[in-house]
């Protein structure tokens, strides 16, 4: 829920904003005040500023000023002149958006909204913990290229390509191209090892590779 802080003296104003607001499922705070309402943004930041410009102690563009100097919260300016020279100035010292008076309810609900819209920073798709490149038989951690021998490689990329699932060792040593059958069982036990050493280059914290003692090994994503 956005909380936009209401900054008007006329008090008839403040309450149709708040009832249009609110109904669009916003939070709201009147302050009548500039210096309130920079004080409020200092102590209790809002999402966005609806921002008089003919408030009584200072005006709505040095609130503006004085407000761009700590935050970058988005504010629509709202005042009763209708020159264009008063909009070029509320705009160049970082306005938003401007709406004259009388106004729609609605109309500056759906302002708000558009702002927000815009302003909201997208979320990023996380990379990878793990990046596979088949072509070069490169597998990155975290980032990080890692340095693997070629069996390393395989075995890794084996237990990468079904998360959760256990692979006993004779599975592991068909997956890096041992036959199970030539007695080379316990030496997975050693590349396990070695994996999990250059991991913790990475990551000392994590351990990606887990032990599930008489059965084998498995990748588990929750503990890279």
């Amino acid at each position: 829920m956005a909380h936009i802080l209401i900054v008007e003296d006329e008090a008839a104003i403040a309450d149709t904003l708040v009832y249009a607001l609110q109904g669009e499922g916003f939070e709201t705070t009147w302050v009548s005040l500039g210096q309130a309402a920079l004080e409020h943004q200092r102590r209790q930041p809002a999402d966005l500023l609806i921002l008089d410009v003919g408030l009584p102690d200072i005006s709505g563009f040095e609130t503006c000023k004085q407000l761009r100097r700590f935050s970058e919260v988005p504010v629509i300016f709202l005042t009763a002149r209708d020159a264009e020279i008063d909009r070029v100035v509320g705009l160049e010292i970082g306005a938003d958006d401007y709406v004259i008076k009388p106004f729609s309810p609605r109309e500056v609900s759906a302002r708000v909204r558009a702002i927000l819209k815009r302003v909201v920073p997208r979320q990023e798709t996380p990379s990878p913990v793990f990046q596979v490149d088949n072509e070069r038989f490169l597998i990155s951690y975290r980032g990080q290229p890692l340095s693997l021998t070629r069996h390393e490689f395989r075995l890794l990329h084996s237990l990468l390509d079904q998360p959760e699932r256990v692979f006993s060792r004779e599975q592991l040593l068909d997956a890096v191209g041992v036959p199970s059958d030539a007695g080379y069982e316990r030496s997975i036990d050693t590349h396990i090892k070695s994996l999990r050493a250059k991991l913790r280059q990475v990551a000392a914290e994590a351990e990606p590779i887990q032990t599930h003692r008489g059965l084998g090994y498995s990748y588990s994503p929750g503990h890279s």
